[in-house]
């Protein structure tokens, strides 16, 4: 990432947060919006924590099958980060949050961030000749009996 927006990101979000949470305080009031931000937290939390366990489940029956848990992996990665979204005081941190504990986007945004990064690559069919599920594997040679 370029230092200059890794900066920019770094002041300019929190500056944007306190920003929104004094609109937001002066249309409402100071107290209305310190209790809608613990509370977005804790509702924030619980459902982290919900979230959290069915993905432990997940991820015990893909080891349990023999499977490579990867996706469930990266699941539990996306809602440690949820979390810690949930827990910074502010309305754009916790929508954030909120956005990463709906399971189809989550899953939406891994996949098409994994195929932008080139991690995972659509199926392609194999080349002529390499067999397939209902083809032998050919393979063409010379041999020869060494025992004679």
């Amino acid at each position: 990432m370029n230092p200059a927006i890794f900066l920019l990101l770094l002041l300019g979000l929190p500056l944007l947060e306190l920003y929104v949470l004094i609109q937001v305080g002066s249309e409402i009031g100071a107290l209305p919006t310190v209790m809608l931000t613990i509370v977005t937290a804790v509702a924030g939390v619980g459902l982290v924590r919900l979230q959290g366990f069915s993905t432990l489940m997940k991820v015990r029956e893909a080891v349990d099958r023999g499977e490579v848990p990867a996706m469930e992996m990266l699941e539990g990665a996306t809602l440690l980060m949820a979390g810690f979204f949930l827990l910074f005081p502010g309305f754009i941190s916790d929508t954030l949050g909120f956005l990463c504990l709906i399971p189809p986007l989550r899953r939406w945004v891994l996949l098409s961030l994994l195929e932008r990064g080139r991690v995972i690559h659509p199926v392609q069919p194999p080349p002529e000749g390499s067999g397939g599920p209902d083809k032998p594997r050919v393979i063409e040679g010379e041999y020869h009996r060494e025992d004679d």
